[in-house]
């Protein structure tokens, strides 16, 4: 749990920290979208070189984005044994019984890898460089159209701020269960799979109490003091968008119409 990014935020003053949650959020789905469009290496190259740009503007050390990954290294090392092993291809370089190793394969199994890095990374960056309550704020304004039709937009936006916020308080509580159970003589890292996943019995459970107990505390808190949901709550900061999105707008916008001109006029690759 200590490779979670989400939900981390990093404090330090920078032009994408300033930027407005509202188009972090259509600037993090752009990205996703650009991703997903591009189907050569030319497209993920320029979405790489916008998410170096990002990083470099926000301020946020290259290594902590690059942790991040760590959560999900046994995804990606999975799926690309899967992809490289059944991967179906003319030009074979090796084969044993149902398994063909292939330089489509190859090729497929690294344009995937760095598929699920960017994603992961460009998610990171989000929860890095916004507060839980900038983002929540942000995501309850552009959903406010679904207002119309009595959708609980405010309940989503609150239920999604302590989300965020607990992720920390549960890798705090988690480690601290941890080290508690390590004092009394458990043993977390020897043995096989099944003696490993018995072991973590004794950290989810009271994970899971620990968990019950903050939540009825919370819920208690915000009914002694008289919450009411989003009747006739007003906001301390008003979003306001200024030169540093219509920029970051723009880079976005050319993100998207460059990856489409690259697949259009390039090809695919896989």
């Amino acid at each position: 749990m200590k490779d979670v990014a989400f939900g981390q935020y990093y404090p330090v003053s920078s032009f994408v920290h300033k930027l407005d949650p509202r188009l972090k959020l259509v600037f993090l789905i752009a990205f996703i979208v650009a991703i997903f469009l591009a189907n050569n290496f030319y497209g993920l190259a320029a979405c790489a070189a916008v998410l170096i740009l990002t990083i470099a503007f926000s301020r946020v050390p290259i290594w902590k984005v690059l942790r991040s990954v760590r959560a999900v290294l046994f995804l990606v090392l999975f799926t690309t044994a899967l992809n490289v092993l059944f991967y179906g291809g003319e030009t074979v370089y090796a084969h044993w019984g149902i398994f063909t190793i292939t330089k489509e394969g190859i090729i497929f199994s690294a344009f995937l890898v760095l598929r699920i890095m960017l994603l992961v990374m460009c998610s990171s960056m989000l929860t890095y460089t916004t507060t839980p309550v900038a983002l929540t704020d942000g995501l309850e304004s552009l959903l406010t159209p679904l207002k119309w039709i009595r959708f609980p937009v405010h309940a989503l936006a609150l239920i999604m701020s302590l989300a965020l916020r607990m992720i920390p308080s549960l890798m705090e509580e988690t480690e601290r269960i941890k080290n508690a159970q390590k004092a009394r003589g458990a043993d977390f890292e020897s043995g096989g799979l099944i003696k490993r996943v018995k072991a973590i019995v004794p950290i989810l459970i009271p994970l899971l109490l620990s968990s019950f107990r903050r939540a009825d505390e919370l819920g208690e808190a915000m009914e002694s003091r008289c919450y009411m949901g989003d009747k006739h709550r007003t906001k301390y900061k008003k979003l306001r968008f200024s030169w540093r999105d219509l920029l970051a707008f723009l880079l976005g916008a050319a993100l998207v119409t460059g990856v489409v001109l690259l697949r259009v006029y390039l090809g695919a690759t896989v």
